[in-house]
């Protein structure tokens, strides 16, 4: 984990702000949706990215009923018997 040395404090409302120079170097900007995650203590924040439900491909996406599922998985699927 790089340290940056930045410190910032919580707001009243639990808020925390990121600095600029941390978003311009993971190219987050206003209104990315950021997942959250919570491992051993730590708070991981990380850009989400639409992926296929079953193997995480990030390519050739359709939806159904609100899941992503790429072509190949769609493919797989017709052919289960």
């Amino acid at each position: 984990m790089k340290e940056t040395g930045i410190i910032r404090n919580l707001d009243e409302l639990g808020r925390l702000v990121i600095p600029i120079e941390s978003r311009r170097s993971l190219n987050w900007k206003v209104h990315d949706p950021i997942e959250i995650y919570v491992d051993d203590g730590a708070i991981i924040l990380k850009k989400h990215m639409n992926s296929c439900v079953f193997c995480g491909s990030q390519s050739d996406l359709s939806e159904y009923e609100g899941l992503n599922v790429c072509k190949k998985c769609i493919e797989h699927l017709g052919n289960l018997k």
